[in-house]
């Protein structure tokens, strides 16, 4: 088989992206795939899954009944991916169309239903992880909640140096890599929903600036690698860092705002390349422990479908890029 026709041999939720950024099909193509996603594989077995109070197990961020002092907490452990945001990451994620889940009613039974484990918040008004919040943006606009207060405290919320870090609320005014791609990810969501604001506009471009400044893997003061797991590549991202999830957000930055790569991030797409097999795959470097729903990809050291699409993707846009400046 070749690249192509090996990552095209695949769920909806990754094959209708294939289609349409590697393949380049019409739109009539990707989008039958696309609309394939609610009643075939990954997405219409997450649907399958629903409470009839529109949540999944039970919970907000974690599931029913977790026990926060349990084994299933302890470290190294993992948290459980099976709750309903989670859920609606992947969902949304994967392309799935949010009418499927506006006729499920889901956004009202969340707003009755879901209440965040974090001093029983209200689930559509968000809380105060910086994470939580900006996947709670983006499934927000993806269903047509509203957001907007969130999206307010994240400008409210974006610490001195530039970005955010989950852990504000214990007293850190540093910011995280993780923390702040995160919350750049809600913002660029935001942006490119409503046309943004002023102060989302600036509050992006400070978090963004806070990535590039340091090559997106480097520390400020040093110059040397943040943490070796920023070109440890796994799918699903979740809430961890690599250059990869973070070369993503700039594809699509760059892609809203009409504006070429940033030349700081030429050593981070060097990582990147450099992980690629000789066959034009990435292997997938680990999977985050915790219970999950069912597997969406290979284990650690086989080629990854969905890493490879990532990174042919990120490739693609950068080496564009530099033979149209040339």
């Amino acid at each position: 088989m070749t690249r192509l026709s090996w990552l095209l041999d695949a769920d909806p939720a990754l094959r209708w992206q294939v289609e349409r950024d590697l393949a380049h099909e019409p739109p009539e193509v990707w989008e039958a795939t696309r609309a394939r996603i609610a009643t075939e594989g990954f997405g219409a077995r997450l649907l399958a899954l629903q409470d009839p109070d529109g949540q999944w197990a039970g919970g907000a961020f974690f599931p029913a009944g977790f026990d926060f002092h349990g084994p299933e907490a302890a470290e190294g452990a993992g948290q459980p991916w099976t709750a309903t945001t989670w859920t609606l990451d992947s969902l949304r994620e994967w392309g799935m169309d949010p009418a499927v889940l506006r006729e499920r009613r889901t956004v009202e039974l969340l707003d009755r239903n879901c209440r965040w484990e974090y001093d029983d918040l209200p689930y559509w008004g968000g809380e105060v992880d910086c994470c939580i919040n900006a996947w709670t943006v983006q499934n927000g606009l993806w269903l047509g909640a509203d957001v907007t207060g969130i999206v307010d405290w994240f400008v409210e919320h974006r610490l001195p140096d530039g970005g955010w870090n989950c852990q504000w609320v214990e007293g850190s005014t540093r910011s995280s890599f993780h923390s702040t791609l995160n919350s750049l990810k809600g913002l660029l969501s935001y942006d490119a929903a409503t046309g943004g604001t002023d102060a989302t506009r600036a509050a992006r471009r400070a978090g963004e600036e806070y990535l590039l400044a340091r090559g997106l893997f480097r520390r400020l003061s040093t110059g040397e690698p943040v943490a070796p797991w920023v070109n440890r590549f796994s799918y699903p991202f979740r809430w961890f860092y690599s250059v990869l999830n973070a070369a993503e957000h700039f594809r699509r930055a760059s892609l809203l705002d009409g504006t070429p790569p940033d030349p700081r991030m030429a050593d981070a797409i060097e990582l990147i390349r450099a992980e690629r097999q000789p066959d034009g795959t990435w292997l997938q470097a680990r999977r985050h422990p915790g219970r999950v729903w069912f597997e969406v990809d290979v284990p650690p050291g086989e080629p990854s479908k969905w890493l490879t699409l990532y990174g042919t993707r990120v490739l693609d846009w950068w080496d564009a890029a530099a033979r149209s400046a040339r």
